[in-house]
């Protein structure tokens, strides 16, 4: 699908960057390309578990609990990241696929579920015709100044302040 493959890092308290990421997934199915997302640290029923089926070529594997973590993440936390980690770089190294997702990999870095040298780590084996997106609040420097584009979003003003609960089809 393409020659070159950037990283591409969505970070910030704003909305959107999982959603920013699925965006340019939908484009590249549409332009003939294979896309895999993991999700770290979501285990819950989020809308986009429905996209394979309504997408060819596009695959989705969550590594995470339903729970959010609160404090010290717990052992089955970091067992399922790690997990992940692992199985990311089983499907980066591939070459099967010409986009690879690590949603949330930049807030399991923050909450120490895996290290930012483990995150790179996975990045050194990213074949050059694999676009690379990395999302989640707190990316960490190392991470950012690895990257090819990095986009902050900020947050401006949230219908959550006002108690609007995640809504199916919009954030969840």
């Amino acid at each position: 699908m393409i020659e070159k493959g950037y990283i591409q890092v969505y970070t910030g308290n704003g909305k959107g960057k999982t959603t920013a990421a699925l965006g340019i997934a939908v484009r590249a199915v549409c332009a003939g390309g294979k896309v895999f997302m993991g999700q770290f640290m979501k285990g819950g029923d989020y809308s986009e578990l429905k996209a394979p089926d309504y997408l060819p070529r596009f695959e989705l594997e969550q590594f995470g609990e339903a729970h959010f973590i609160s404090g010290e993440p717990s052992d089955e936390d970091i067992r399922k990241a790690q997990a992940g980690l692992s199985r990311m770089r089983e499907v980066l190294t591939s070459g099967e696929y010409d986009l690879v997702i690590f949603d949330e990999i930049n807030t399991a870095v923050h909450f120490k579920l895996i290290t930012a040298e483990e995150a790179l780590g996975a990045l050194e084996m990213k074949p050059d015709a694999t676009e690379v997106i990395m999302t989640g609040r707190y990316a960490p420097k190392e991470i950012t100044d690895k990257a090819d584009l990095v986009t902050e979003m900020k947050e401006i003003k949230h219908y959550y302040n006002i108690g609007v609960n995640a809504r199916p089809g919009i954030e969840n």
